[in-house]
């Protein structure tokens, strides 16, 4: 670093770099104010555009007709049977009785000494209703444990499998438990043995009787032999009765029994409450608590964005009369001054043609602090009487939902009106001439100023120098001349 000042004394480094500074302060204050303003600017426009697009959410999901078409759906035991329906569902009450549930097929084999002894040869043909599926049974993997597995990887797809249930009296032995996923009347499982089969294979086949001939009933332990095949359960319908009419079904869920509504039967009814004919009430209705919470949630994202934008737009007087008042950035913005006075001009246009035409018939009325409030009783009162109506007065082309939403549209939009000026704005900073650029032309302008002021002030402090050295040797020329005295 080159060392200034030394033939004038004088400190130049801090006399240049006072007047750069004092050069560059009007122009930094006032690229600082414009980037401050800019980007507060840009901030305030991505905290609007986001509560409109909150706000848009909320219009798009009142304004779904399938909201109106849902289907509340409720049952007074819920223990013995469960109700579900879609909008192809009438509203209406029935009365449903259940006097058994459907149930699937499971049979115990005969038994045997232990599950690892080599049976025989030969194939088990086990046929579940109208189905059936061969399993090979070949040497050395004939045990019970051998079948099991076969069983079970033969019979995954078709919901068949198989277990070993050993009785630790040994009276019982190891025996095959079958079990088949397939429900209804007829499904019974049965197996049957190839007439090849060789050594004990054969003593696997079983059929017995139907279930409709045994009454369902399964099949009681032989006191003479505990080892004798039967059945644990039989494959049954549902039997129920909705409104008198007696009814079957092969599963326990029901569809379409009535037209868009799904019954689901849990367990049967009591004897005694069979007997003493009582019913279970299931019942089908608009959503009505559904549409009701879809409206208040708009009301609600209204008033929320409606604080949102007094936020960005609210001047706040502070301290005494001569202090300056808080602005906030979107104070007199003209985007936000139409968007309001469009969404004031929709909320109070009636709506063309019969039946409800303005909020306030909803009991929805705006407050002197233009936020919305709802009259609770009122909006019940139009669901209940009027549900048809409010549908129309909310969905469609033409309902309030699409008139605002074509409000909102055009500030959320991708290349709309909020995006374009945020860009806009951006390119203040950043863009061509923006406030980067002209901080480099700054920078640049006072680096040259520096170097010059250092030039100059280093030829001063040079040419200082030199007259400060002759006029030492001039001082001393004189000093040595004859008769020449200097005076103090």
């Amino acid at each position: 670093m080159a060392i200034t000042g030394i033939g004038s004394g004088l400190d130049i480094n801090s006399l240049v770099g006072a007047l750069v500074n004092a050069d560059a302060a009007p122009k930094t204050a006032q690229l600082d104010r414009l980037e401050k303003a800019t980007t507060t600017k840009v901030s305030a426009l991505g905290q609007f555009r986001s509560a409109l697009s909150t706000f848009q959410a909320a219009l798009e999901k009142l304004n779904d007709p399938a909201l109106f078409e849902k289907r509340s759906a409720t049952s007074s035991a819920t223990d013995n049977v469960s109700i579900s329906a879609s909008s192809k569902a009438v509203a209406g009450n029935y009365n449903v009785q259940v006097f058994n549930l459907a149930q699937t097929g499971k049979v115990a084999l005969a038994g045997f000494d232990n599950a690892t002894d080599a049976l025989g040869t030969g194939t088990l043909t086990i046929s579940v209703g109208d189905e059936s599926l061969d399993i090979d049974v070949p040497e050395g993997g004939n045990s019970l444990a051998n079948i099991r597995d076969a069983i079970n990887k033969a019979g995954k797809e078709s919901g068949l499998s198989a277990t070993i249930v050993n009785d630790p009296s040994g009276e019982g032995g190891a025996r095959l438990v079958l079990s088949s996923s397939k429900s209804g009347t007829g499904n019974d499982i049965s197996v049957a043995v190839s007439a090849d089969a060789a050594g004990e294979l054969g003593k696997l086949a079983f059929t017995p009787p139907s279930g409709v001939d045994a009454n369902f009933e399964p099949t009681s332990a032989d006191a003479n032999d505990p080892r004798a095949a039967r059945v644990i359960s039989y494959s049954r319908d549902a039997n129920f009765a909705i409104d008198g009419l007696n009814l079957s079904s092969a599963s326990n869920t029901v569809e379409n029994a009535i037209e868009g509504v799904t019954l689901t039967l849990k367990s049967a009814q009591s004897a005694e409450s069979l007997a003493n004919a009582e019913s279970i009430n299931v019942g089908v209705a608009e959503d009505k608590v559904g549409v009701r919470k879809s409206i208040t949630d708009f009301v609600d994202a209204y008033n929320k964005m409606l604080g949102s934008v007094n936020a960005l737009t609210n001047v706040t007087a502070v301290g005494g009369d001569n202090s300056e008042p808080l602005v906030a950035a979107l104070v007199g913005d003209s985007s936000v001054r139409s968007f309001m006075s469009s969404m004031r001009g929709e909320l109070g246009s009636p709506a063309s043609g019969d039946g409800i035409r303005v909020l306030s018939e909803l009991g929805i009325t705006t407050q002197r602090d233009g936020k919305l409030a709802v009259d609770d009783t009122k909006l019940d009162e139009a669901l209940e009487s009027n549900f048809e109506q409010v549908n129309a007065f909310f969905t469609g082309d033409e309902g309030l939902m699409a008139r605002l939403e074509s409000k909102v549209k055009p500030y959320t939009e991708t290349g709309g009106l909020l995006e374009n000026r945020t860009k806009a704005l951006q390119n203040t900073l950043s863009g061509r001439g923006g406030v980067d650029e002209q901080r480099e032309a700054l920078t640049l302008r006072l680096g040259k100023l520096e170097a010059r002021l250092f030039a100059q002030f280093n030829a001063m402090d040079t040419l200082i120098s030199q007259l400060s050295s002759t006029g030492g040797f001039l001082d001393a020329q004189l000093d040595s001349l004859p008769g020449f005295v200097k005076k103090d």
